[in-house]
């Protein structure tokens, strides 16, 4: 069985005049990361890996996770192709994780991450929000073979406060 946690990175800053890549959490994304980490750390089995965008915002909602759950550096690692939203990319790195490995957590954006949990889970989430987290879980014991799963859970941001 393979479980896949996903998380849309937390709410973002436009206040700054930087490149989209570079842009940072605003205080409410922080907030949000940590509430939300706490909660899913609290709810949910560590991942073995986890698996974020390169992206500041991204990254940084990444931190929280990783802190949360106590993941070390070995098993923590960026990758560009994240900087997906479309979902083709982020869906060749999923099907691409090592078979090893039975639960990964992937750190990204949308409208890649909503149309993904969409594709994979048997319930329909209209939006995946800033900071959401969703858990997926499959029959399959190599990641290249996933296709539909199950929607085990989500937590998001709106359902803690």
């Amino acid at each position: 069985m393979k479980t896949l946690y996903i998380v849309r990175h937390a709410k973002s800053s436009w206040k700054h005049d930087v490149h989209d890549h570079k842009r940072p959490l605003k205080g409410r994304g922080k907030r949000d990361g940590i509430l939300v980490s706490e909660k899913v750390a609290k709810e949910v089995k560590p991942p073995q890996k986890i698996v974020s965008s390169d992206a500041t915002r991204t990254l940084s909602t990444a931190q929280f996770f990783k802190n949360a759950f106590n993941i070390d550096d070995a098993n923590f690692e960026t990758n560009h192709s994240l900087y997906d939203f479309s979902g083709q990319s982020v869906m060749r790195i999923i099907k691409s994780f090592d078979d090893n490995l039975d639960t990964m957590m992937l750190v990204g954006h949308n409208h890649a991450l909503t149309s993904i949990v969409n594709m994979l889970g048997d319930k329909f989430i209209e939006n995946v929000p800033t900071c959401g987290f969703v858990m997926l879980q499959f029959d399959e014991e190599k990641w290249r073979d996933i296709a539909r799963g199950k929607t085990i859970k989500t937590i998001f941001p709106r359902d803690l406060k």
